[in-house]
């Protein structure tokens, strides 16, 4: 598993700073959006409470209350400019509410939601166990989980661009591989977990405007080991330099590795495996009944 650390207050900045202009960038959003929202056909049930984590703007929050019309439905996201933004698709005949939490600490009571949706922000809540954890936390018996992550494999030319330009400092954040979220996701006690990968590739005119699309869309370098000051001028260049040794009829490319994931809420008790037990699970004595 990669253990960089991330920084959350940078991710939170990063996306505040984003909010206004976000959705003139967000087509690779609403293409993942549009896929996750498939996996939703899983789930039959008719949801009392669905929750939009890492709503951003809320697009997927409206699409969510569209599609269930009598539930009550939240917007949850760490950067109160995105909430605000998600007004916009908050009308009169679409309402929802809009929450600002961390996904690793959901203002929610425990086994009290019927379904969580959480596109693109997996990657941004640091290691996938807490998170998957407090998914499993505040989901119903039987309730239904629909998550998209950034896999490894994203930004691999500029990640290979800027390690030209700098090998000491990392220049782009790191990515869960798909393992590391199933193993997170069964270790929590979600059930019956589900994942696939795909690859979406983008094409630019030129580096600067990927970078231009980065920072509309608030990715950001957020690995607490990165160098916090200004990236000197000719670094920049020989990074430019780099990734224009990429490029291809006429275009340059960014690589996406987006990991859909969808799992179902445990029942009342969840058996856990602890480190060190090589498959055996821990259970209170009182579960054991007499013949």
């Amino acid at each position: 598993m990669n253990t960089f650390e991330l920084d959350p207050l940078q991710v939170r900045h990063a996306f505040g700073r984003a909010a206004r202009g976000y959705e003139r960038h967000d087509a690779l959003q609403r293409e993942v959006q549009a896929r996750l929202l498939e996996r939703l056909d899983y789930y039959e049930g008719s949801p009392e409470l669905v929750v939009d984590v890492g709503s951003g703007t809320g697009r997927g929050t409206a699409a969510l209350r569209k599609r269930w019309r009598k539930a009550r439905v939240i917007a949850m996201d760490i950067a109160l400019p995105m909430l605000r933004a998600a007004r916009r698709h908050a009308g009169l005949l679409n309402p929802f509410a809009r929450v600002c939490a961390d996904a690793r600490a959901l203002p929610l009571p425990d086994q009290s939601v019927d379904v969580l949706h959480a596109n693109l922000c997996v990657q941004w809540c640091g290691p996938p166990q807490p998170l998957f954890e407090e998914f499993a936390r505040v989901l119903k018996p039987g309730g239904f989980l629909a998550a998209s992550s950034l896999g490894p494999d994203t930004l691999k030319e500029l990640r290979a661009a800027w390690a030209e330009a700098d090998d000491m400092h990392p220049h782009v954040s790191a990515f869960l591989d798909i393992h590391d979220l199933g193993d997170a996701a069964f270790a929590a006690g979600l059930r019956e977990p589900v994942l696939d990968v795909d690859r979406i590739v983008t094409r630019y005119d030129a580096p600067r405007d990927l970078l231009h699309e980065l920072k509309g869309l608030g990715v950001t370098n957020a690995d607490a080991q990165r160098v916090k000051g200004l990236t000197g001028k000719a670094r920049f260049a020989r990074m430019l330099q780099a990734y224009e040794q990429t490029r291809r009829d006429g275009k340059i490319s960014a690589t996406w590795e987006v990991v859909e994931l969808h799992a179902w809420g445990a029942a009342a008790f969840i058996p856990r495996r602890r480190p060190g037990t090589r498959g055996r699970a821990a259970f209170p004595p009182e579960l054991l009944r007499k013949p």
